[in-house]
């Protein structure tokens, strides 16, 4: 018995990061419980679990049943080599960014247009998901044109067997103190505009525009949460070793 507690415990105190950089499918488990697993990954379940009043050793139990079938290879993101990772990240998440980002503005906007009169909260909605746009856009930019080729560089020249030029160090460096910044900051907004909608409950005079706004919302964070994983989590700890 003491042998399983002290598992338990050397357990607990990994970092919810760690948890779902090694089994993605763990988020379920983190998801179920409200504890955030991107942005706030760097936190250790024991610690989340006093703020939180929850049951560590039942969040493990749940952990090992989700983690006791075999791991999909196409899900065993952390084995991934970065320069892959890096192509993944920006063919699947920016890509449906680009796709969904200026589609869900508009639809905030014309909500908070007809809405606003009764519903005040879809005005500072559609005012931060703004916000939320002109930020990413910029920060998808500098993954694009700066990070992601500085991160292959690098990869590229350690498998080489040579030393990476000092000046791709310096830049990953820099670039990983904004890039895990503005994280926080559009973390931040998409928890303000979840707690502004209530969760996401549309009220019984929602048009149809108010109910798909919400939705491509929930969508959206749903996205953003296992695309900044993939990067607060897996790739930019390995591009800072």
């Amino acid at each position: 018995m003491r042998e399983v507690e002290m598992v338990n415990k050397i357990d607990a105190e990994m970092t919810i990061g760690d948890f779902v950089a090694e089994d993605y499918r763990t988020s379920r488990v983190f998801e179920k419980y409200g504890i955030d697993f991107c942005c706030g990954g760097k936190v250790a379940l024991s610690a989340v679990c006093r703020e939180k009043g929850l049951d560590a050793e039942a969040i493990l139990r749940e952990i090992e049943e989700v983690k006791s079938t075999p791991l999909d290879r196409g899900q065993n993101y952390s084995a991934w080599e970065l320069p892959f990772l890096a192509d993944y990240i920006v063919n699947t998440h920016h890509a449906w960014l680009r796709e969904n980002m200026e589609q869900i503005a508009v639809y905030a906007r014309k909500v908070a247009e007809v809405h606003g009169g009764n519903h005040p909260e879809v005005i500072e909605i559609a005012g931060i998901f703004d916000g939320v746009v002109t930020g990413m856009t910029a920060h998808l930019r500098e993954e694009e044109e700066v990070f992601f080729p500085t991160v292959k560089r690098i990869s590229a020249a350690r498998k080489a067997g040579v030393e990476p030029d000092v000046k791709d160090l310096v830049v990953i460096r820099d670039s990983l103190e904004n890039l895990d910044a503005e994280h926080n900051e559009i973390g931040d907004a998409v928890h303000e505009i979840r707690r502004l909608s209530r969760d996401y409950a549309v009220p019984a005079d929602a048009c149809n525009t108010y109910m798909v706004t919400y939705r491509k919302l929930r969508e959206f964070e749903d996205d953003l949460h296992k695309h900044v994983h993939l990067e607060n989590n897996i790739l930019f700890p390995k591009a800072a070793g």
